[in-house]
């Protein structure tokens, strides 16, 4: 394990290859999306354990209403159970919020979010921001029509950081499973000086090795932040 120190803040997710792990088992998408979900708890744990204090997970983009209306029923049906499932357990060591447009989610799903953020936790070891109906090309657009709202004739870099979904710190390095190496629109701001790990384990695979290892990566790397 990487040195106390060097343990990343807050790690991002895209959580790639749910698809491709159900197509290689001869299985429905849905039981990829299904497997994921347990890496989700895997990785959640994973954090616990190594101190990291933030988790980003891509959860659901802009982008991902153009796939099948199957394939959409079977993921809003999955978050509705996992939420069901952090209300239920109400674990007092992690925080749950959400970054992401609310239209148009079903009514259902944005009950269910809002009742898990308004569990109040005192001093949590976790946050867990779930991103959902996100996109982060819309996150930079509404910040700056947010900013303009209010009056602003000329806009910082600051007040735009200040005005996203939610303030965290920025990630200090992202993770891609399945071996792609993109952003998908995901976290553009946030993601300038971050570090960048890809792996081809596909994210049903993912378990808490695969989260050690990433943070093992980022321990051995120097971040200059274009200072040299």
């Amino acid at each position: 394990m990487a040195e106390k120190k060097n343990i990343p803040t807050h790690i991002a997710f895209i959580m790639d290859g749910n698809g491709r792990w159900a197509q290689n088992k001869n299985l429905p998408k849905a039981k990829g999306h299904e497997e994921g979900a347990r890496s989700v708890q895997a990785v959640v744990n994973a954090a616990l354990k190594t101190g990291v204090k933030y988790i980003t997970l891509y959860a659901f983009s802009t982008e991902n209403w153009k796939r099948s209306k199957t394939e959409i029923s079977a993921l809003m049906k999955l978050l509705s159970k996992t939420l069901d499932k952090f209300i239920k357990e109400d674990d007092p060591k992690v925080k749950i919020i959400f970054s992401g447009r609310r239209e148009p989610l079903p009514q259902d799903i944005l009950a269910k979010m809002d009742k898990a953020a308004q569990i109040k936790k005192d001093n949590p070891a976790l946050v867990l921001n779930l991103a959902i109906n996100y996109g982060a090309r819309q996150e930079i657009t509404d910040a700056v029509n947010k900013l303009i709202d209010s009056g602003k004739k000329e806009i910082t870099q600051q007040e735009i950081s200040d005005a996203l979904y939610n303030n965290l710190p920025e990630p200090d390095l992202i993770v891609r499973t399945s071996g792609e190496q993109r952003l998908s629109n995901f976290l553009l701001w946030q993601a300038a000086y971050s570090e960048f790990y890809f792996t081809p384990v596909l994210w049903p695979d993912f378990k808490e090795e695969h989260f050690i290892q990433a943070v093992e990566e980022y321990g051995r790397r120097q971040r200059r932040f274009g200072g040299r």
